[in-house]
């Protein structure tokens, strides 16, 4: 197998044309390739710049899930930290999880900041949603998002060989933070994505002088499909999110 390291975004378009498969930590590919043999041509980002950046606002795809620190919000950095061992961190890429993984950890904690991708296709770069990085798989270069006032997450336990561990993530944004134009940008709004099993679900809503009617706003919402113990969760967190509010 050929891996090539291309140091700029021309580069990896060229690569892609000549059909290089991309790979992050190789976590996700390395014992199917040893299984039914390797690529002859393989790709990684970890040389290009724009895949590599970390900060307030902004993340590579290149990033290893155990570099994520302070510099980007705690509820990223949180739901790094609890993905498999230490050597899977320091191997594992944003990328990785977000495009290659079923079990997407990253993408609840992303979802909530509300960010957006930054992908390569053969024909350019362009920004696109989550949704469709999660269904279409493309070769992600990296996340924004604009920062949130607050946020929150929660990983629950799960014992080896059960299903995938409830996560709930939460963000506090300024203006509506709801996604469609409710509240005309006043006041504040809360998101919150949650994992249940393989599905991932999602809300928003305009916070508003009693958190109960938040609560009832965000039941109206995908999130009122969750089980009653996902709310148990659910429900605590927005609470205590919206307490900071004021």
């Amino acid at each position: 197998m050929l891996l090539r390291l291309p140091t700029s975004v021309s580069e990896a378009q060229e690569c892609l044309a000549e059909g290089a498969v991309p790979v992050g930590g190789a976590t996700l590919v390395w014992a199917t390739w040893q299984r039914e043999g390797f690529p002859e041509l393989a790709m990684s980002l970890r040389k290009l710049p724009q895949a590599n950046v970390i900060g307030a606002e902004r993340l590579g795809a290149a990033v290893l899930l155990g570099q994520m620190d302070g510099r980007v919000p705690d509820v990223l950095r949180r739901a790094a930290g609890t993905v498999g061992t230490g050597a899977v961190r320091r191997a594992a890429t944003v990328g990785g999880n977000l495009v290659g993984s079923a079990l997407r950890c990253l993408l609840p904690a992303a979802l909530v900041l509300d960010a957006r991708a930054t992908v390569l296709e053969s024909d350019g770069v362009r920004e696109t949603d989550l949704a469709e990085v999660v269904a279409k798989r493309p070769l992600l270069l990296s996340l924004r998002w604009s920062a949130p006032l607050a946020c929150a997450y929660r990983k629950l336990p799960a014992d080896a060989g059960a299903p995938p561990p409830l996560v709930v993530a939460s963000a506090l944004h300024a203006g509506d933070g709801a996604g469609d134009g409710e509240g005309g940008g006043a006041g504040y709004g809360v998101r919150v994505a949650v994992r249940d099993g393989y599905e991932v679900f999602e809300g928003a809503a305009v916070t508003g002088a009693d958190p109960e009617e938040t609560l009832e706003s965000l039941r109206a919402t995908a999130l009122g499909d969750l089980p009653a113990a996902a709310w148990a969760v659910v429900q605590p967190q927005v609470l205590d999110l919206l307490a900071r509010e004021r």
